[in-house]
């Protein structure tokens, strides 16, 4: 049930937002990045509150019992105005009481009470880590006519004029919304609410310019084959998805005119866009079914179009590596070809060229691949750059890196800097001079600085990490955006107060790279710092003409592995292999693999930081997909398992598969499990072109007859095994030598015998011419001739 009271002057609804703050914090955890936002976004006072002598309460208002830590109501402000006060402005408090409590509570009543202001940032960090009791001044309890029964809520209107606060100077002032109630007979505190009333002169003495880097990021939804394995993203590009409220954010700023109201860097993963662009060019497939997001996609494509038409572009690395991990790991390479400012940033998964074809077909040639060297124009920048530059029409800027969690180590920065990177984004913490830039050693606040390193100096610029943690859990504040937007306000104001009259500060908000945003949060801050007066919208590229902070030396991360240890070995095997085959290939190895090293960005992403069995099952289908790469080129075994050789010097024949979209220099390496007799020459490296099945003969030298059991692979110039090794059975139908020393020494034995019968033949025809005629054969005695004698076969 749901009913309206008035503490003031009436009462209006608000919206239920405590589903939508569950499904917000679970996202803010994903992103690793907001640990401490709900206690620096909104400081809970301590439950004290007993009226001051000074200011006593009337005696028909409650008690304020702050004693019990029990508070079951909640409060939610919709309305807090003015954002900042006048003199003899009128404060209004609009807000939903929930009891979530198990009893009904009665005698409800809601004051506003203020603590000491606050000299300036260090004191308001202070009041964040130990909050005052805001007791300087207690105003009276107003009382709310009706009881709040067990899950039930109220809508209250609270109404004071801003001089019962006794606002004695501009400036910031903590206040507390303390709601009290009567539970069980028992009279006490069951809400409170910390906030901050900001007082500002009418005519400022001092501003301060805030530029603002607004990150449009994802994780990859795509598995390293480059299929979508899930279709996560059509939901998130879809309405009311997290980057559909992202890009409505910076829609808001339009106005009136074609130029936005505040000029807003947007930071823009090309990995994203090739995602997108892949999706809206549909149909697209997800685990055998139709994708949903391809109307989706389109039209999130085209808005976004239209914002970077008129904000200034960032382009991200590809896949938004973690630098510091892989640099860590010794798997800088990865970071080097994800680069959008270099030739060599190479990575990149356009349509048409996945990582993994089925087996035994041919992928398309890479574009370029069969060109000579000397008709391909060099890139003047990296692949992430061309893939913005042609889905939005924009020339993004690559000279800025923004280091994923604030900090860089020394190596990273190096690599950067020598990958076309001049200024890097990071934390107060990543500098020895990180809290002066942001105002809380030093009055005046200036983002640039240049960092010293033993490469020499980089251009830097800090990011205020506090108010970026406001904006980070604006949407899940206690309370509600609207405080989270009261947070940010002071936090300026007490800069502003504290810099010297006349005088510009400059910072710099950052929001987390994968942002929960909406109109409410941040969304009204960008529009407090285009409409106040003591604020001043800048570009980032902007703040490089203002003051700057002393030089500062840069501090090495104490966290310097943040993706796990499992992951990231999975990772080196994977490029380890990638680099084995890179010096296989016959030609520019970046551009022939540019979708596995696109995949092997993905894989790495800042993102996977808060999802350690995400990263740990990308990385091992990264290890697979490379592999299969790997097998895509490979000999084929003969059909009996047998080759059959015709002479002791006939070559070996082989035939050999290349399925890969390029070509590959190869070797192929034949040995027998015993060498007793059988030997094979070297003819050299192979250039196997792309999508061809090659015979490549092997000399040999086989000394023996019979079989021979044979191994065969195809090893890259690196030594790198490419696909299955062949075993083979490998027979000769010609003779050995001692067969032929046999063969040979049996003819000859067989000649002599032949010779000799022959000799004795002779003799005897030579005998019987000469013997003297007898006159005829001998005659028996019945007068007939004698048979001749036959010779006994003995």
């Amino acid at each position: 049930m749901t009913r309206s009271a008035a503490g003031g002057a009436g009462g209006r609804p608000a919206a239920a937002v405590a589903p939508a703050r569950r499904g917000a914090r679970r996202a803010m955890l994903r992103a690793g990045l907001l640990s401490a936002v709900l206690t620096t976004a909104v400081p809970l006072a301590p439950a004290s509150a007993a009226p001051t002598p000074a200011q006593p309460a009337p005696a028909a208002a409650p008690a304020d019992d702050a004693g019990d830590a029990e508070q079951p109501v909640r409060i939610d402000v919709s309305r807090f105005e003015p954002r900042t006060v006048t003199p003899g402005s009128l404060i209004t408090v609009t807000m939903r009481l929930t009891n979530t409590g198990t009893a009904p509570i009665e005698e409800l009543a809601v004051r506003l009470q203020r603590g000491d202001a606050l000299a300036g940032r260090a004191a308001l960090a202070a009041e964040d880590a130990d909050p005052g009791p805001a007791t300087t001044v207690v105003l009276p309890f107003q009382p709310l006519p009706e009881p709040l029964a067990p899950g039930d809520d109220v809508n209250v209107t609270y109404t004071v004029d801003s001089a019962e606060l006794r606002l004695d100077r501009d400036g910031v002032f903590p206040v507390l919304l303390n709601v009290n109630g009567v539970v069980d007979g028992d009279t006490r505190r069951v809400g409170e609410l910390s906030t901050y009333v900001v007082q500002q002169p009418l005519i400022p003495t001092a501003r301060t310019a805030v530029a603002w880097l607004w990150p449009l990021t994802e994780r990859t939804h795509r598995s390293a084959s480059g299929e979508f394995a899930d279709d996560g993203l059509a939901t998130s590009v879809s309405e009311e998805g997290r980057l559909d409220r992202a890009l409505g954010v910076i829609e808001r700023l339009r106005g009136g005119g074609p130029a936005p109201t505040l000029p807003v860097t947007l930071a823009i993963d090309p990995a994203l866009v090739e995602e997108l662009q892949l999706m809206a060019a549909g149909p697209y497939e997800v685990a055998g079914e139709q994708g949903t997001g391809t109307d989706a996609a389109a039209a999130f494509l085209e808005r976004l179009r239209a914002v970077a038409a008129v904000h200034p572009v960032v382009a991200l690395p590809y896949g938004d590596v973690d630098a510091d991990s892989l640099d860590a790991a010794g798997l800088g390479d990865v970071v080097t070809r994800s680069l959008p400012g270099t030739p060599a940033g190479t990575a990149q998964d356009p349509p048409g060229s996945p990582v993994d074809t089925p087996a035994g077909e041919t992928a398309a040639p890479t574009d370029g691949a069969d060109a000579p060297a000397e008709d391909v124009p060099a890139p003047e920048d990296g692949a992430g750059a061309r893939i913005l530059a042609d889905a939005l029409d924009v020339e993004p800027r690559t000279d800025v890196a923004w280091a994923p969690g604030g900090t860089l180590r020394s190596s990273t920065l190096a690599r950067l800097t020598e990958g076309g990177i001049d200024q890097v984004v990071v934390a107060p913490g990543a500098l020895t001079t990180g809290d002066s830039a942001v105002g809380l050693q030093d009055p005046t606040a200036a983002a640039p600085v240049t960092l010293g390193t033993a490469g020499g100096a980089v251009d830097a610029l800090v990011a205020d990490a506090r108010l970026s943690d406001v904006v980070a859990g604006a949407e899940q504040a206690e309370g509600g955006p609207r405080i989270a937007q009261q947070r940010y306000l002071a936090e300026l104001a007490v800069l502003t107060a504290q810099a010297p009259p006349g005088s510009e500060q400059t910072v710099l908000v950052t929001a987390p790279r994968e942002v929960d945003a909406g109109p409410d949060g941040a969304g009204a801050m960008m529009a407090d710092t285009a409409t106040l007066p003591w604020l001043r919208g800048a570009g980032m590229d902007a703040l490089a003409g203002g003051p700057r902070t002393e030089d500062g030396e840069l501090l090495e991360p104490a966290d310097q592995v943040l993706l796990t240890g499992e992951g990231l070995a999975d990772v080196s095997a994977a490029v380890a292999a990638r680099d084995d085959l890179a010096g296989a290939v016959d030609g520019d190895p970046g551009t022939a693999l540019q979708a596995l090293d696109a995949a092997t960005a993905r894989a790495t992403s800042v993102a996977w930081r808060a999802d350690p069995a995400g990263f740990e099952d990308a990385a091992a289908d990264l290890d697979d997909a490379t592999d299969r790469l790997r097998d895509r080129v490979t000999l084929l075994a003969p059909a009996d398992g047998t080759y059959t050789l015709a002479s002791t010097d006939a070559p070996l024949v082989l035939t050999v598969r290349n399925d890969l979209p390029f070509a590959v220099r190869v070797l192929p390496e034949v040995r027998a499990r015993s060498n007793r007799g059988f030997s094979t020459g070297d003819i050299g490296v192979q250039v196997l072109a792309p999508g061809s099945r090659t015979v490549l003969q092997v000399p040999t030298s086989l000394r023996q007859s019979g079989g021979v059991a044979v191994t065969a692979t195809l090893v890259t110039p690196g030594g790198g095994t490419l696909g299955e090794q062949v075993e083979m059975q490998v027979r000769s139908t010609a003779y050995g030598p001692i067969s032929l020393i046999i063969t040979i020494g049996a003819a000859a034995l067989l000649g002599l015998l032949f010779l000799r019968r022959l000799v004795h033949f002779l003799r005897r025809r030579r005998a019987r011419a000469t013997a003297p005629d007898a006159g005829g054969p001998p005659l028996g005695p019945d007068g007939l001739p004698l048979p001749t004698p036959t010779r006994s076969p003995v």
